[in-house]
């Protein structure tokens, strides 16, 4: 590759800029960064990170710095300013990031002593880059100046200002200093950068359309759910709309549950503390756990995981080898400290519902478990309408409890299971839980994002804390493999990622509503009526719309509700005993009798995942 078009080198393993060219040893192994690549993209954000804070500085000069990274979609800066930036302060900011563009500045790099640099900074009264400073250990610091603007950065970054091509601000949000709560709220400014302006439109137009499916905005649309500052944040109301969708879910995962011979179960919200120091959750997850209460003045503990009630149950009786797998599932409501700062709508909550289960089984069964639980989870993310996904293999993570011989098994049995199936699948070093290695199964949404919902783990060390075993056919006792599971993850997160997957526009099986009858005048009332009765009778979630409003109206009222059919009744249709339907797309289907339209209906419903969601908006 030509050395023009690089962004910057890897010298013997370390990235440099692109002027390091002029210095090298003719011994070093040199590795060109094109600027078509991941990391080159990322230089190229970065640099324009630098170029809006230079840029703020102008026209803001009491602001103090924070940091400016690159991220996978772009960059933001963290700036400690009195004065909250408003979105005519963006424009402006665009407009001084322009003029430096367009002055072609050179971004040169110095290396100066790290007390030398404490000071500068000190002095300039930069109190955040003189603790990012006090942070770093190496004797020298780097630090980067264009146009007469100076910042702490390792780089590296571009030739020049000007090769910046198309940008643009995005908004502004709050932000503590280095992520602690305890610290100050600082301002951040988001913004994203490409090579070229139809690059930047397409990105711009996707964010345009994420906005629109947010499932936050189409939640309070939809009347769907709601979080109040009263009960408490991270915590959901489900209303009536969201509650009849869930109920859809739930009763779908128990039928299927049921057929794939799981056990139900149900268990408290709160145990004992001893509960969580013997899983091992209290020493690697206590962050994560609220405080613990006094009760008749022992410690209890709202449960953040359901396991060790399931394996409560496994234990309140004596165990065979002829018993064995045996599975539990629950729909267990958990709950977890989130900081307040990373909450967001049903994707981060603070109390959730796992679709939970846990699979006892002898070793010799882990492999078929694993591929039956892999089979099950693609047959209930496929019915929900997710047929893309990217799998991992998460593996022994620094921080873990039990024997290193364990988890190769443990490994080495999801490995296998992946591998019969043929499944495509990255290996995730060091992130898999405490107590075992897993694999998670991250699908793709209608846009190509990527969401993590399932999960598969297995577990050898908890059995052994909980001292859990079974009786063998050679009489004696033997430790069960406990394989924890979850498809959807939990039904919080997977509902707001399905609002976004289809924009609001349900399938007509999980739709709060599947068919509103509207009438055209009073006269038509009573047939309106018979055919609303008729439908409810037949389970169907049908709602009767005889308000004495126009049918236009009516329409499109029903139409943003996002109803997938409609049913108009008027003279025509009570004379002939017919219906006229409308589905929500504003395709008119039929005529129909109503037997024949509760036939196609009844259908659908049935068919669930395997006929294709209307999605017209």
């Amino acid at each position: 590759m030509d050395a023009v078009k690089a962004v910057a080198l890897r010298v013997n393993g370390e990235v440099r800029d692109r002027t390091a060219l002029d210095t090298l040893d003719p011994e070093a192994v040199v590795e060109l960064i094109p600027a078509g690549s991941k990391e080159g993209l990322e230089i190229y954000r970065h640099s324009t990170s630098h170029i809006m804070a230079h840029a703020v500085k102008e026209l803001f000069p009491e602001v103090k710095f924070a940091i400016g990274p690159a991220t996978e979609e772009g960059f933001y800066y963290d700036f400690d300013r009195e004065t909250p930036f408003t979105p005519e302060d963006l424009e402006k900011i665009e407009k001084k990031m322009k003029e430096i563009i367009k002055q072609n500045n050179p971004f040169v790099r110095k290396d100066i002593p790290r007390e030398e640099a404490l000071a500068l900074f000190r002095n300039r009264g930069e109190e955040y880059k003189a603790q990012l400073i006090e942070g770093l250990q190496d004797p020298v610091v780097s630090l980067y100046e264009e146009g007469g603007f100076m910042d702490l950065c390792r780089g590296p970054h571009l030739a020049t200002t000007g090769a910046v091509k198309a940008f643009k601000l995005l908004n502004i949000a709050g932000a503590y200093w280095r992520g602690d709560e305890k610290n100050k709220m600082l301002q951040r400014i988001y913004g994203t950068a490409f090579y070229s302006k139809e690059e930047l439109k397409e990105h711009l137009d996707f964010l345009e359309e994420v906005k629109r499916r947010d499932h936050r905005k189409l939640g309070k649309e939809l009347d769907l759910f709601s979080v109040s500052d009263d009960i408490g944040p991270g915590l959901i109301l489900w209303h009536p709309n969201g509650a009849i969708i869930r109920k859809t879910m739930e009763d779908f995962w128990r039928e299927e549950h049921l057929k794939a011979d799981y056990k139900i179960l149900f268990s408290p919200h709160i145990a004992k503390l001893h509960l969580w120091q013997r899983s091992g959750h209290w020493d690697f997850y206590r962050e994560n756990m609220y405080s613990p209460m006094e009760i008749d003045e022992v410690s209890y503990e709202v449960k953040p995981m359901n396991c060790p009630f399931h394996i409560g149950i496994y234990k309140s009786a004596l165990r065979s080898y002829r018993d064995l797998p045996l599975r539990y599932a629950e729909l267990g409501t958990v709950y977890r400290y989130e900081r307040s700062g990373v909450l967001h709508g049903l994707l981060r909550v603070r109390g959730f519902t796992q679709d939970d289960a846990h699979i006892f089984c002898r070793e010799d069964q882990i492999e078929d478990e694993i591929l039956n639980i892999l089979d099950f989870t693609l047959f209930i993310l496929k019915t929900f309408g997710f047929d893309a996904y990217d799998i991992y293999l998460s593996t022994r993570p620094e921080k873990y409890v039990g024997s290193l011989e364990n988890w190769e098994r443990a490994t080495g049995a999801l490995k296998q299971a992946l591998e019969k199936k043929g499944l495509a699948y990255r290996v995730d070093p060091g992130e898999g839980v405490f107590y075992g290695p897993k694999i998670d199964i991250k699908i793709k949404d209608s846009l190509n994002r990527s969401w993590q919902c399932s999960t598969i783990q297995v577990d050898f060390n908890l059995p052994e804390r909980f001292d859990t075993s079974y009786r063998g056919s050679d009489g004696r006792e033997h430790r069960p493999i406990m394989i924890h599971r979850a498809l959807m993850g939990s039904l919080e997160r997977f509902f707001g990622v399905l609002i976004e997957h289809y924009a609001g526009i349900f399938p007509l099986w999980l739709a709060p509503v599947q068919v509103e009858v509207l009438t055209i005048a009073e006269r038509h009332d009573e047939y309106a009526g018979e055919v609303y009765r008729a439908l409810k009778k037949a389970n169907v979630r049908v709602e009767l719309n005889r308000e004495n409003e126009k049918i236009g109206y009516k329409i499109r009222q029903a139409t943003l509700k996002k109803v997938p059919y409609l049913v108009i009744i008027g003279d025509k249709e009570k004379e002939e005993g017919m219906l006229t339907v409308r589905k929500r797309s504003g395709e008119n289907i039929g005529p129909f009798t109503l037997d024949a339209f509760m036939v196609i209906i009844k259908e659908e419903i049935e068919n669930k995942g395997q006929q294709a969601a209307d999605r017209t908006s």
